[in-house]
């Protein structure tokens, strides 16, 4: 059966934003679908620019062993909820092991990423 409810994680800011789903059972993946989906600046999260003239893949963990979910195109601003670290990619803005969570489960290396530092921006992922 489907329930509809108001999301209240994420310290209630989707609930103001007035985010309702659907759901079967109440999922949290269902929850986590709804907080990607939610304007970031609502949530606190700052969006940072992919360098300029590069396509960026995402991926599903810290490093180019883990799969391909997806690319980003060049031009485009992603959230960083949380950094990791991991593999050692030299990109644009240098040689770093982190890795930016910009979706659950989703990773791109930190030197793709302009955040204008050369260290963490955001709290780290739970490991």
């Amino acid at each position: 059966m489907l329930r509809r409810r108001t999301l209240t994680t994420v310290g209630g800011a989707a609930a103001a934003l007035g985010l309702v789903l659907v759901s079967a059972g109440g999922s949290s993946a269902a929850e986590i679908a709804a907080y990607r989906t939610a304007p970031t600046a609502a949530l606190g999260v700052e969006r940072y620019p992919i360098a300029p003239g590069y396509r960026v893949n995402v991926r599903s963990g810290p490093g180019t062993k883990y799969g391909i979910v997806r690319t980003l195109l060049a031009g485009v601003s992603v959230p960083i909820y949380c950094q990791i670290e991991g593999e050692t990619v030299t990109g644009p803005y240098g040689t770093t092991n982190l890795w930016d969570n910009i979706a659950s489960d989703e990773f791109v290396s930190d030197a793709y990423v302009h955040t204008g530092s050369d260290g963490y921006v955001a709290r780290r992922c739970a490991s």
